[in-house]
């Protein structure tokens, strides 16, 4: 029997890849792109997008820890983006892209806080992890247009460009946490 769904959301660079990401996971039932850490009046792509706000942004991801637990969203977290350059994943730049883990539980902050301690302690001559734990306060859902977008942009450049590598990545790596009909190798 399974338990109740949890939630969890998380910035990594662009919304578009992080949300195609995490839709190829078993136990995802939700993936949703979004803006999370500023005001709600700056919930807005163009604001967001320009760096003028305190937003990032995130994708709020629904899912059941009977399949997929916190541990190993952070695992794919981790690997799917670079967590140790400040503002900046590949050629997107500025705070909004910034990584970060908003906890909705203090079991997420302490599990949060204790993965990047255990990579920055197994890696002491490496780069610093950079991905900073903040409480959730708030979650605003993107505009329309920014939902699916990979799945309904997949011919797009940007995607075939950027967002189907990552995503090939991920398969290899995580080919244990993906859905049966998930195969990108």
């Amino acid at each position: 029997m399974s338990m109740t769904n949890e939630t969890a959301v998380l910035g990594g660079g662009c919304f578009w890849c992080v949300e195609a990401v995490f839709k190829m996971l078993r136990g995802v039932t939700t993936v949703e792109s979004g803006y999370a850490g500023g005001r709600a009046e700056e919930a807005k792509y163009d604001v967001v997008s320009s760096g003028a706000s305190r937003h990032v942004e995130v994708v709020r991801i629904t899912f059941d820890p009977a399949h997929i637990g916190y541990q190993d969203l952070l695992t794919v977290f981790f690997g799917s983006h670079d967590p140790t350059t400040l503002n900046r994943q590949g050629n997107d730049v500025g705070t909004q892209y910034r990584s970060v883990i908003f906890f909705t539980t203090p079991e997420q902050q302490t599990a949060a806080e204790t993965f990047i301690r255990q990579i920055n302690d197994s890696t002491p001559h490496g780069k610093t992890i950079v991905t900073t734990v903040e409480p959730l306060e708030c979650f605003y859902p993107a505009e329309d247009y920014h939902r699916d977008y990979y799945s309904t942009h997949a011919d797009a450049p940007y995607c075939q460009l950027v967002i189907n590598p990552k995503l090939a990545k991920i398969g290899q790596q995580f080919s244990a946490l993906l859905n049966k009909h998930e195969s990108r190798t």
